[in-house]
């Protein structure tokens, strides 16, 4: 269940992306983006994946309370209509549905107003989503509102950028597509650190976030955390050098680099979703049954009692060698036009080294 789980909510992440995305470049003007074309199915397939998707948290309470009470219509009807999970589905499932009909109906692409009104959907469904949070159960307002804006931002800076990346059809205009795209990529992704750190004091005190580490929450944060460095080092990319090289050689195809991106990104999308099937800190305490197998996996004298700390020893500064190692490769890779897959290994290679630095800093 937890890894059908984490899959769903991945994917849900992805389907917000793709609507959210599709409808704001609808609204750009075709001399400030490459040509597009996406696919009316893969639209309407995002949709119709964040109603069913989000069934999954809805489904999970069900098959809780069924232990107890068994599986009834009464069942469905009382969760669906009393528990706030079950509410704001089905705000959601109508949502997506008159979105999947406009879509049908309306070309969206026509005129701006109909590409709006989509978008007003969409949001409108990140807000339901926003409104039965692990966040919004501690707190109905700044949970709500810090949920709510991590989920948009991130919808807007991937969304664009997955569809810009996998749907254009050519790299015309892609300097003018930068232009604007790069001020609210930095917009976005500030935005996105600072409501994910305010969404993380509701899961760890952030005194205890070395100490959550022994936990599977910890380690996947942690995992999660460090995916942002491979992922900074393509935004740079993408954002500063390509610009450049676009000012010299205007048949420079910089779409193989930003589908690294949003490859890296998906990762983060999995973490974030592995995190939402697992219990946080200050839900549970650390056991020689609960602890994270990764964690163990280093430290087989494990001891729940253990705290962790920090500290360089020969084997974290032989890592942290290697990291360094394969970023200045890494950024090599991109000047010595190097194919985008040697890039990627160089990424993932750093990634885990970075990994094994801190795991090995451990005391």
């Amino acid at each position: 269940m937890i890894l059908f789980g984490t899959f769903t909510q991945a994917l849900l992440y992805l389907c917000l992306a793709i609507m959210v995305g599709t409808f704001i470049l609808s609204l750009v003007s075709s001399r400030n983006k490459p040509a597009l074309h996406v696919p009316k199915w893969l639209l309407l397939s995002a949709i119709g994946g964040v109603g069913i998707l989000s069934f999954y948290p809805v489904w999970e309470l069900i098959l809780y309370l069924k232990q107890n009470i068994g599986l009834s219509i009464t069942l469905l009807q009382s969760v669906l209509f009393t528990f706030e999970v079950g509410k704001a589905w089905v705000v959601t499932y109508l949502l997506s549905t008159l979105l999947f009909l406009w879509v049908i109906w309306v070309d969206y692409r026509r005129k701006a107003v109909y590409a709006s009104f989509g978008l007003v959907l969409a949001l409108f469904i990140i807000l339901a989503l926003g409104w039965t949070s692990h966040a919004s159960s501690y707190d109905r307002v700044i949970g709500f509102i810090s949920h709510s804006l991590h989920l948009t931002m991130v919808s807007v800076w991937v969304g664009i950028l997955f569809i810009v990346s996998w749907c254009s059809t050519n790299h015309e205009n892609w300097s003018r597509f930068l232009k604007w795209f790069t001020p609210v990529a930095i917009l976005c992704f500030a935005s996105t650190i600072l409501s994910g750190l305010i969404l993380m004091t509701f899961a760890i005190d952030p005194n205890q976030y070395l100490n959550s580490w022994m936990l599977p929450y910890g380690q996947t944060l942690l995992i999660k955390h460090l995916l942002i460095i491979p992922l900074f080092g393509y935004a740079i990319i993408n954002s500063i050098f390509v610009k450049k090289r676009l000012r010299s050689d205007d048949q420079y195809n910089p779409k193989p680099w930003t589908k690294l991106e949003s490859v890296i990104i998906l990762l983060i999308f999995s973490a974030t979703a592995a995190m939402g099937q697992q219990a946080p800190p200050h839900e549970t305490i650390v056991t020689a049954e609960g602890a994270s197998t990764l964690f163990t996996l280093f430290y087989q004298d494990f001891q729940p009692s253990m705290t962790v700390q920090l500290g360089m020893n020969p084997i974290s500064l032989l890592f942290l060698g290697f990291a360094l190692l394969f970023l200045v490769l890494f950024i090599l890779a991109y000047w010595k036009k190097a194919s985008s897959i040697v890039s990627f290994l160089m990424s993932g290679l750093l990634f885990v080294c970075v990994y094994l630095t801190v795991i090995f800093s451990v005391q």
